[in-house]
């Protein structure tokens, strides 16, 4: 039995208890909250040296989660999982003390792979690579839509498009770097 305490965070039950699954499995222990109440709640209690929290948690933000989890310990290493990847909240999970981001899906073996860069590599400034145009055009939508928190039309008015429009460039897949 490792002596890693696994807390996964995540709306989605389903996806906790598969996760779950595989990192018993794997010899772990392993506790899981539906949202920031319970997470905070379980760090109390169960004490996991590990976290994997979903950025969408409901009508939260699992960055918003973070710092109170290292604040009720300061030894828990977390990832942040997201089905909707961009730069700016890559970069703002780091901020907040995140040791690795991951795009869904994510399989355990990433998971762990994640964590475990995290633990050989200490924190080093992030490298940015060289992004295309239309790259920067998705980068720019996702840092003034999360400026807007998330609301459509007001982004779209302060980027000087109309909405309709705004809202195709959102259906579409992250360009490519």
């Amino acid at each position: 039995m490792s002596d890693r305490r696994f807390l996964i965070v995540d709306d989605d039950a389903t996806f906790c208890e598969v996760l779950e699954r595989a990192l018993v499995r794997r010899g772990h222990k392993v506790k899981t909250a539906h949202n920031a109440e319970q997470a905070l709640q379980c760090v109390a209690k169960f004490r996991p040296t590990h976290a994997v929290i979903d950025l969408k948690l409901g009508e939260d933000s699992g960055l918003h989660l973070i710092k109170p989890l290292l604040e009720l310990n300061k030894e828990i290493k977390a990832v942040v999982l997201t089905g909707y990847g961009s730069i700016p909240t890559a970069v703002q999970a780091i901020k907040e003390g995140a040791v690795n981001y991951l795009a869904k899906p994510a399989d355990v073996d990433a998971i762990l792979t994640a964590f475990e860069k995290a633990e050989i590599a200490p924190a080093r400034e992030m490298e940015t690579p060289a992004m295309s145009l239309k790259r920067m055009e998705w980068e720019h939508i996702q840092r003034i839509l999360d400026e807007h928190d998330g609301n459509i039309s007001a982004t779209a008015r302060s980027l000087g498009m109309h909405r309709r429009t705004l809202q195709r460039k959102l259906q579409k897949r992250p360009v490519k770097q």
